[in-house]
């Protein structure tokens, strides 16, 4: 569920890990791409924070659970875009773990069981602290993020990986986090998910949008391949610029402060990114957009977190 994520990883003319190693792991798991699975985490505490109170155990174990389901999210790409033959030497995006034969396949799949394992061990705590619901939240994230590459039918495959992302990234991170220290629904976190899903998805559509040839090669029939270069770039702009008027609400419909337009201070990274998006094709261009993506998710989030908590 995780598209390509940013440029964690050696850029194809770069010495490789040795198979099999730390690093070939380190490589599969794309630590730079982390940072977008804790970005929920700190928007659902701050508006714990404002409905109630921050409770720092549970909150520190949705992180860790976030970061778990992301990394075990990754090797469930990696694998499986490599046995679907998405992933093949012409590949323009950073290099893939399985695809490379730094692991292979059954290495790759008891990996995900392990780190998946790992989550489920976070999810009975907060089932202990929260009820027996986060059970479900938490099966329904695991299930989600093999069944986006993996499975009969790959959402990924049919145009459906731009949802789930904006559905787990953005409404389940957000809201099971200010759920698991409340134990409540609060309305304000639904707002305050929406924007977070979107940039998380939108991180996603630059990572199609620069594999639309080779994806529409191998048959994987992402929304970017059905609506074209063009539907894609405007999906990002209505997703990146709509988070911005998104985050608006909380100050006109809420009465929070104006603290809560802190976001806005990253406008500027947000047009200089479109100007990549909007113009240009080639595989290092949309790579530099596509960990752009990613980094001004998190700092928007950061500043919205921040700014909610105020």
């Amino acid at each position: 569920m995780s598209g390509e994520g940013t440029a964690s990883v050696p850029s194809a003319a770069s010495p490789l890990p040795p198979p099999g190693g730390l690093r070939a792991w380190l490589l599969a798991a794309r630590p730079r791409t982390l940072p977008v699975s804790l970005a929920p985490v700190l928007v659902g505490t701050a508006v714990a924070s404002v409905v109630g109170s921050v409770r720092p155990g549970p909150a520190l174990a949705a992180g860790i659970g976030a970061l778990l389901l992301q990394i075990g999210s990754n090797l469930a790409n990696d694998v499986f875009d490599f046995e679907k033959g998405a992933d093949t030497e012409d590949r323009i995006g950073p290099p893939r773990a399985t695809q490379l034969g730094l692991l292979t396949p059954t290495a790759m799949k008891r990996g995900m069981v392990v780190v998946f394992g790992g989550a489920t061990l976070v999810g009975l705590y907060l089932t202990w602290v929260a009820g027996p619901i986060v059970l479900a939240i938490g099966a329904a994230s695991i299930l989600a993020a093999i069944a986006y590459t993996g499975g009969p039918w790959p959402l990924g495959y049919h145009g459906l990986g731009d949802l789930a992302v904006f559905v787990f990234f953005g409404l389940v991170a957000v809201l099971g986090t200010a759920f698991v220290q409340l134990g409540t629904w609060p309305l304000i976190g639904l707002v305050a998910a929406l924007p977070v899903g979107a940039l998380a998805t939108a991180i996603l559509v630059v990572n199609n949008l620069r594999d639309i040839d080779t994806d529409r090669t191998a048959g994987k029939r992402t929304l970017a391949v059905r609506l074209g270069r063009v539907g894609a770039r405007a999906e990002w702009a209505g997703l990146v610029f709509g988070a911005y008027a998104l985050a608006l609400v909380p100050w006109l419909a809420f009465g929070e402060s104006a603290w809560v337009l802190l976001p806005w201070l990253s406008g500027p990274r947000a047009l200089g990114l479109w100007r990549i998006v909007a113009h240009d094709t080639a595989g290092p261009a949309l790579n530099e957009a596509l960990a752009g993506t990613a980094q001004l998710g998190f700092l928007f989030s950061l500043l919205f977190a921040v700014g909610l908590a105020a």
